[in-house]
């Protein structure tokens, strides 16, 4: 069994998780159960997924499971586009969280990569 917690991409999806969840603290109160909780759930599931694919019995689930996270990651990064966008979030807070989470997509990139042997 993987220890989800030694992976690179689980430490940095936490990490930005943790950032997300400390942005959004100043969302319009009608958010909360919005965007609010919606991009919040996002960047969540992405570590959700690594963290369930980690404990599965062969790379090709595992490496399924990091295929969710990158779905998990493209909506989190529209939601950051539309936060920006409804000026919920400032424009240098937008480009440190979209840069962050390009370089969490690579690295899953590569980790999916590496489990189908490519």
């Amino acid at each position: 069994m993987r220890d989800f917690k030694k992976f690179e991409v689980w430490q940095l999806s936490h990490q930005l998780t943790l950032k997300i969840y400390k942005t959004t603290k100043v969302f319009p109160k009608e958010e909360i159960f919005g965007l609010t909780s919606q991009i919040r759930r996002s960047f969540a599931s992405i570590g959700y997924n690594i963290s369930e694919g980690s404990g599965r019995n062969s790379d090709k689930e595992f490496a399924n499971f990091i295929n969710i996270a990158l779905g998990s990651s493209n909506e989190a990064e529209n939601q950051l586009i539309l936060s920006k966008d409804l000026e919920y979030l400032s424009e240098k807070d937008f480009q440190n969280l979209s840069e962050e989470l390009t370089i969490l997509k690579k690295k899953l990139v590569t980790l999916w990569n590496r489990l189908n042997g490519n």
